[in-house]
């Protein structure tokens, strides 16, 4: 399966183009301490907010700091942020639809008013309420985000379990004594999970923009770290002297999150099994 998606995707050039930019953005932030110009916190308040020069490619901001140096070493932060609220959400959000989809009733009913009581607020509203419990900082955050994400989640496996476990392989496993554990790990879980593979590399694209939205707020990551929400909220303060700023972090969450999307569509199609069929 995922030798055919890895050849759909190649062929198809906008999610060619996507998995080489995520696997280059990948490559960046593991290799961020080598390949910045300069260390990230490095201030030199004379050069600050300086024009892109062949010294400060991207320019400096208002500490003089070199932009580029904080865009790429604010990449692994905010690729962590991304991974951790979606893991979150898998580790809360999976489970509990698999056990609401197979064990129906008074089970179903309670979780599922659950998923809709959470579901009702706001994401972005709720997140920063689960932020302001937790406390800040950007593991916290990110937390919170997942917690917020995994009722979609949740209530996404429930409705793919309602369908699997009305499959004749199912039945055949309770005729032979399978436990529920057996039945959900070896015959439920695989056949359900393809469109929670696609709605994942969704979420991580809606995971960056919170974690962009909640540094902004100033609930992520905390200064002097960078991550491209702080920079962009940062360069906000100066967009009328210095709106080259909000450019550099701004196209690469914009980036980022497009190429996030752009697999999870290509994922979505190649998992597509009517498309098979045809």
């Amino acid at each position: 399966m995922i030798r055919s998606v890895a050849r759909w995707a190649w062929r198809n050039p906008p999610a060619g183009a996507s998995l080489i930019f995520l696997l280059a953005l990948f490559t960046l932030a593991l290799l961020a301490p080598v390949v910045a110009p300069y260390a990230p916190t490095t201030q030199n308040v004379n050069n600050a907010l300086a024009e892109p020069s062949w010294q400060h490619l991207l320019g400096t901001d208002d500490l003089g700091r070199d932009v580029l140096s904080r865009l790429i070493h604010g990449a692994p932060a905010t690729l962590y942020a991304s991974f951790l609220a979606v893991s979150v959400a898998c580790l809360l959000g999976i489970p509990v639809g698999l056990l609401a989809g197979f064990l129906g009733g008074w089970v179903d009913d309670g979780i599922s008013r659950v998923i809709d009581t959470l579901m009702s607020f706001p994401g972005i509203v709720l997140a920063i309420g689960v932020t302001g419990a937790l406390g800040i900082g950007l593991t916290n955050s990110m937390l919170a985000v997942g917690i917020v994400f995994s009722p979609q989640l949740a209530r996404l496996v429930r409705a793919q379990t309602l369908v699997v476990k009305q499959e004749l392989y199912v039945d055949a496993a309770r005729c032979f004594g399978a436990s529920l554990g057996r039945i959900i790990i070896r015959h439920i879980t695989p056949n359900a999970i393809q469109p929670v593979i696609v709605q994942i590399t969704l979420l991580l694209a809606v995971a960056l923009l919170a974690e962009a939205s909640l540094s902004f707020l100033g609930l992520g990551v905390q200064p002097p770290q960078p991550s491209w929400g702080a920079m962009l909220a940062r360069a906000y303060n100066y967009m009328e002297i210095a709106p080259e700023q909000m450019y550099s972090p701004g196209i690469a969450i914009l980036l980022t999150a497009l190429s996030f999307n752009t697999l999870g569509e290509a994922l979505r199609v190649a998992l597509d099994p009517t498309r098979k069929r045809r």
